[in-house]
């Protein structure tokens, strides 16, 4: 039992002195300014880091389920449009495919409410002198 717990700590010691080493996709600025904006403060950059890597895998298995669920979307597309897109297969990323993977990690995303007076609303208004 003894043998275990020190075989932890040094698997421990070495997985954060890796950190050290390691640049995380998300920089450091930017999660120890959300870190001190929720109130948390720490000075040992390796625990910065180790929020910043979980923040990343977060994302990316956001991104991935949303991915599975643009493909899902795009394959129940009706025969018709099939023929159409085997020539263009790109893959596009909507917010409703985005927004039902947040929903599987607990966060409900809604889109803001858009109001136009007339079709034309929101776009660049041109000039009457011309």
């Amino acid at each position: 039992m003894a043998e275990s717990k020190q075989d932890d700590d040094a698997v421990l010691i070495e997985f954060l002195s890796s950190l050290m080493d390691y640049t995380p996709t998300i920089p450091d600025e930017l999660a120890e300014y959300y870190l001190s904006k929720s109130g948390f403060q720490c000075p040992d950059v390796r625990i910065i880091r180790m929020v910043s890597i979980a923040t990343q895998k977060f994302i990316a298995e956001i991104a991935s389920d949303a991915f599975q669920l643009c493909k899902a979307r795009q394959s129940a597309v009706n025969k018709e449009k099939r023929d159409k897109q085997q020539k263009d297969k790109s893959l596009v990323l909507t917010t409703e495919d985005l927004s039902m993977a947040l929903r599987e990690y607990g966060v409900n995303m809604k889109r803001q409410e858009y109001f136009a007076d007339n079709p034309s609303a929101g776009t660049n208004p041109t000039s009457k002198d011309e």
